[in-house]
C-alpha cells in the first residue's frame, strides 16, 4: 500500500517535470511539439539535446529518475499487494 502511495507521488512529479519539455517544445513548433507527445524516445532526446532552460539538470533529473522510480515501485507493490 505505501509502495503504491510512494510511485503515485514519484509519477506526479516526474509528469509535472515533463510538462516543462512538453510546454518547451510546442513553444518552439507544433510539429515538434506532437513529436514529444507521440513519439516516446523522442521526448529523451529532446529533453538532453534541445530543451533549454535555467534548472535543465534537475527538470531533466526529475523527469526521467521520477518516471522510472516510480515504475519501478508500482511493478513492486502490484504483486505484494
Amino acid at each position: 500500500m505505501i509502495l503504491s502511495v510512494i510511485a503515485i507521488i514519484l509519477a506526479a512529479i516526474g509528469f509535472a517535470c515533463s510538462l516543462f519539455v512538453i510546454v518547451h517544445a510546442f513553444r518552439r513548433s507544433v510539429g515538434t511539439g506532437f513529436m514529444v507527445l507521440c513519439v516516446p524516445c523522442y521526448v529523451v532526446y529532446y529533453a538532453f539535446t534541445q530543451f533549454e532552460h535555467p534548472r535543465k539538470g534537475p527538470i531533466v533529473a526529475g523527469f526521467l529518475g521520477c518516471l522510472s522510480l516510480g515504475g519501478v515501485l508500482q511493478s513492486i507493490a502490484v504483486p505484494a499487494s
